[in-house]
């Protein structure tokens, strides 16, 4: 039976060692989150971050925009924050609604600001491994791995799903991390034949359930990225759990896994923001 990988223990040793060096170093650091509209899981997310900003000793701004507001409001406000010497860290949440632009909106944080990284200047820097902001949710998932142990150099990874946010990120830190790496994605050919080759399996696919014990190695780790609620109304991932966990050596559980890590991870890059101004 495999080790469930405990997200939530792990994102709190996260944020008990940014608590203690915020206090330790007299860190002032602030968070702008912008949430447009009144999207329930949006304000779920906003209200996570605002909680965890508290408990690390950082400041947060909250700007709770209608749904109607013009998308040259939303930039406006952006620039302006951006000028603002005490905000040090911007959060624009998403989606935004159809209205919006929202890669014109991310492209407009400052990259000096750009704590979720996702502005093309920190995907580039990421790249070509110049120091900058790196996507929360991937850099929350090689913290996962790391600290349960889960050697990386050398090991066979295997990535579902190619989005910008997730995949092609989470690509470039294992990289990092000296894993041999393979991207699979929608027109991927004999998709179980390429999961199977997986030390480390990473599902970033958005289909509830979709990844079954076919397609993992015996004694493989699988880290769910996916969240959805269920037709019984429960929270699940892109992997099937109960199918899944006794073939697998170690696995992250959906809730309680990758998302916790998440926000300990734009907590991290709030903190670090502060000595890039």
């Amino acid at each position: 039976m495999a080790t469930r990988i405990d997200g939530k223990a792990i994102s709190q040793m996260v944020k008990d060692e940014l608590r203690e060096r915020v206090k330790k170093e007299k860190i002032e650091a602030t968070l702008a989150v912008i949430q447009v509209g009144s999207d329930p899981a949006s304000t779920v997310y906003v209200g996570n971050k605002k909680k965890a900003c508290e408990y690390i000793g950082i400041r947060s701004l909250a700007f709770e925009l209608p749904e109607e507001t013009k998308e040259e409001e939303l930039l406006d406000l952006v620039r302006e924050l951006n000028d603002r010497e005490d905000v040090d860290g911007i959060l624009v949440q998403l989606p935004l609604p159809a209205h919006m632009d929202e890669d014109k909106v991310i492209q407009t944080i400052s990259p000096k600001k750009d704590v979720d990284g996702f502005h093309p200047q920190s995907v580039g820097a990421l790249s070509i491994g110049q120091p900058g902001f790196v996507s929360c949710t991937p850099a929350g998932v090689i913290q996962l791995l790391k600290r349960s142990g889960v050697e990386i150099e050398g090991k066979e990874c295997v990535i579902v799903g190619r989005s910008n946010i997730v995949g092609k990120p989470m690509a470039l830190l294992m990289l990092r991390e000296n894993a041999t790496v393979t991207v699979c994605h929608s027109r991927t050919k004999d998709l179980k034949e390429v999961t199977r080759r997986a030390d480390i399996l990473i599902v970033a696919i958005g289909k509830p359930g979709f990844i079954t014990k076919e397609y993992v190695k015996e004694g493989a780790v699988v880290i769910d990225v996916g969240i959805h609620r269920g037709v019984d109304n429960k929270l699940c991932g892109d992997v099937n759990f109960e199918e899944v966990e006794p073939v697998a050596s170690a696995i992250t559980p959906v809730p309680g896994g990758v998302g916790p890590m998440t926000i300990a991870m734009l907590m991290n890059n709030c903190v670090e923001a502060k000595g890039i101004q």
